[in-house]
């Protein structure tokens, strides 16, 4: 990842391309909806300690993705804002059928 990117806009695309394995994809959006269901369930439960798993959640699942199946190193690493920013941009545009 030698390029640097200066807006989200020309980043994304570049993210998308980090994530052609539908295997990856299906654990980001897993990661991702275990990430909100533990959140509403810890605010409703008052079980503030839980809110500490949502990164482990979140980048555990996406983690897999990349070294497991899509063999790539996660963009987050290089760009954390862009990368959280992009990962819930891809799992709403699968949830309302965009690409």
């Amino acid at each position: 990842m030698n390029k640097r990117y200066s807006s989200f806009t020309e980043f994304y695309p570049f993210y998308l391309s980090q994530h052609q394995d539908k295997t990856c994809r299906a654990l980001h959006y897993i990661g991702s909806s275990l990430v909100i269901l533990t959140f509403i369930y810890s605010v409703v439960s008052a079980q503030w300690a839980m809110l500490l798993l949502l990164p482990v959640i979140g980048y555990g699942f996406a983690w897999v993705g990349h070294f497991v199946f899509e063999k790539n190193r996660p963009a987050t690493f290089e760009y954390p804002l862009y990368s959280f920013m992009a990962d819930w941009l891809m799992l709403y545009r699968a949830l309302s059928h965009r690409k």
